[in-house]
């Protein structure tokens, strides 16, 4: 999953987008509405973190923007306003959640993983591949009943892959659903994930489609 985190804050930019990824997730950071916007242009985003006072404009005011053209993605919006009218403000705004400043960086992170569970997906609570089990709200997947450990990264492309299970999913979906602009252009990184899940699930669990992108086996 990919996250776009709108904070002129460097330091704090910084902190969150660490700790996110330390989740499995791809960030994106954004300093200003203008470099959101664009960004939002360019991909699609699972979830936003958007800080209400930015250089160029209030956050809040991109939050209306973008749910005025029906973008559903939830927003935890972050700001020092605390008082109640702000969050009301906030809330009346199309935001998802409110978190105010400072903050600890574990209970942001809870916030968004809280969001990203409301999302409507196209799996189910359990999805059943062949011999696997995968329970993405748990974070957890069994072989044949036997709990398989993964990394964060490793289970957050099995969970996009499950979530679409049977079809091809394109390299380029991957990337952007389950990296961000951090990794290298041209990388093997997907094949080196790929390799490591076979190793753990099963050699034949993940198809390769020549040209296309991969399958995982529904077993069906």
């Amino acid at each position: 999953m990919r996250i776009l985190v709108v904070e002129d804050e460097g330091d704090l930019a910084t902190a969150v987008a660490e700790r996110l990824r330390v989740e499995g997730l791809g960030v994106d950071v954004a300093p200003t509405l203008a470099e959101a916007r664009f960004l939002a242009d360019l991909h699609e985003y699972d979830a936003v973190v958007l800080d209400r006072r930015l250089p160029d404009g209030e956050g809040l005011d991109l939050c209306a923007e973008w749910r005025a053209a029906d973008l559903r993605t939830p927003i935890l919006m972050l700001t020092a306003m605390d008082r109640t009218d702000d969050v009301v403000a906030g809330f009346t705004g199309g935001a998802d959640d409110y978190l105010t400043k400072p903050f600890a960086t574990e209970e942001l992170v809870v916030r968004v993983h809280a969001l990203l569970r409301r999302r409507p997906t196209r799996s189910h609570e359990v999805i059943v591949a062949g011999d696997l089990r995968i329970e993405p709200s748990r974070r957890r997947v069994r072989r044949d009943g036997v709990i398989v450990p993964l990394t964060t990264k490793e289970f957050a492309l099995l969970s996009y892959l499950a979530d679409r299970v049977g079809e091809v999913v394109e390299r380029f979906d991957i990337l952007e659903h389950c990296w961000d602009h951090a990794y290298e252009p041209g990388s093997n990184i997907i094949d080196a994930h790929v390799a490591a899940l076979r190793r753990k699930l099963g050699a034949g669990a993940i198809e390769t489609v020549r040209g296309a992108g991969y399958r995982l086996v529904d077993g069906g």
